[in-house]
Formats: structure tokens, sequence, C-alpha cells
């Protein structure tokens, strides 16, 4: 067991990780190239990308997918605030900076359960002067909590951008996928978004990668179809091109073509 320390204010505060478990979090962060993560995490991840050597790459463009959803968001949709559940920990072009690159009043509320992504989202995860950016230590599932505590720094009475990304893996449960969603989406008004992506069950190599992950990682992630994952938009009023992969969804002229098995959608609340 090892302490890592973050400071919030004046204030420090010791959170302990134990290195020895893999984490989602730390896994996620060392595929995309980083640095914020163990010999554990690195031993699953060198596992997966042995059954599946585009991973990482995957990971990547699942990444530049939250950018271009961020940057319609804002750019076209006008949209200004943001509820960003399961961030993971911070990398290049997170979504308040991509965010406020537009809309310097743009307003970030970022969500994670993970010891080491609370020490270092406190640390690094800060804003623009005309913005605003927080933390919640909370749970996916623990809606009440969530709402509650990102009312102190969105306006939940305007439209609120939900981002779900790559996190909905970990419920295994459809039914209970999309209750969570409902519970979140119902408390935001008309106008609001959910974007999200997940890993698809498109591909034996992939499937391979979840078993594998799947016994020595914390959480478990499970895989969903594309007609699946469009099932949890039910209610919601898809944006073009709908549920695709995520390198398909509005390319820009340096993102590769091709499909890979991550799947992504933007939706609108009517």
């Amino acid at each position: 067991m090892t302490e890592s320390s973050a400071t919030a204010g004046n204030e420090q505060e010791i959170v302990k990780v134990d290195t020895t478990v893999p984490q989602t979090a730390r896994i996620w962060n060392y595929l995309l190239g980083g640095k914020d993560n163990f010999a554990s995490d690195r031993a699953v991840g060198n596992q997966i990308i042995q059954s599946l050597p585009q991973l990482a790459e995957n990971a990547r463009l699942s990444r530049a997918y939250l950018t271009r959803a961020v940057r319609y968001l804002v750019g076209e949709a006008g949209i200004g605030q943001f509820l960003d559940i399961g961030t993971g920990l911070p990398t290049a072009d997170n979504t308040h900076q991509v965010a406020q690159s537009i809309a310097p009043d743009a307003r970030i509320v970022y969500v994670d359960n993970d010891p080491l992504v609370l020490a270092h989202a406190r640390a690094l995860l800060t804003s623009s002067p005309e913005g605003a950016t927080d933390y919640i230590d909370a749970d996916l599932r623990d809606t009440e909590t969530i709402l509650h505590e990102a009312a102190r720094t969105l306006d939940l009475g305007q439209p609120v951008a939900l981002f779900l990304m790559g996190i909905l893996g970990h419920i295994e449960s459809d039914e209970e996928a999309k209750s969570i969603i409902n519970r979140i989406m119902d408390a935001l008004p008309s106008g609001s978004y959910l974007a999200m992506y997940d890993g698809s069950d498109t591909s034996e190599a992939v499937n391979e990668a979840a078993r594998i992950w799947n016994i020595s990682a914390n959480p478990q992630y499970h895989l969903r179809s594309p007609e699946r994952i469009a099932s949890l938009f039910q209610g919601l009023e898809l944006v073009k091109p709908g549920v695709v992969s995520v390198n398909e969804w509005k390319p820009d002229p340096s993102t590769p073509s091709g499909i890979i098995d991550q799947y992504c959608a933007l939706g609108r609340k009517p």
C-alpha cells in the first residue's frame, strides 16, 4: 500500500492507493501513454495489447471523439455546462480545456471515485478565470449525490451535457445503465445532451481483451453491441450520424478512416 497526497486549497489530503490491484483509470492512462500507473496496471495493459495490439490506438481515437464532441456541443449546440462522470486520470485535452478554449466561461464538473484520480484531479483540473471547474468524489450509481454536488457549480435549470465516456461498460445490466442515465437526464432540462462511448463486442479480439481485463482489473468491464448501446439513447434525439464507431463521428481531416470496436453517440433531450 502506498500513499499519494493532494492539495485542495490550503488543506492537504492523504489518499491511499493500493498499487498491487490494477485499476481501470490507471490501465487506461497507460494505454494512452500516460505515467500515472503502476506495474500491476502495466502488466494487465500489456496482456491486453498482446491480444489486441491496436487497443492503445483505439484508446486515443476514443479520446479524440470526446474532443470533437465537446467542440460540437460548445461551438454548434451552444452548451456551456458539462457533467463528466468517470473522467479518469487527467491527460491532455481534458473536457474543461477543450470547452474553455472555445467558451472561457464554460463550467465543468468531473466525477470519479478512484483515489488516484481524486489526488490528481484536485491538483490538475483548473479553470479559466471566467469559468469554473469542480470535482466530485462519487460512484456513478449515486446519482442523487452527483446531482446535489454538481448543482454547486452548474445551473441545472439550463442545458447540461452529460458525458459517460467509457464508464457504462462497468455496469453489466442494460436496465441498470439506462436507469442511471434516466435519473440524471430527468433532472436536466430540455436541450441537454448525453454523450458516451464504450467498447463493443464486435470482434473476437476485443472479446478476448475484455476477458483478460476482467480476470485482474477492478472494476470489471462488459462489452455491448452497437444495438444495445443505441438502446441507452431511447427517448433522446440522436445527433447525426447516430451510433457509430468513434472515428466515424463527425471526423476531422486527421481522423483515420475505418471502423474500430469502440462505439459512440450523442443524443439531445427534447
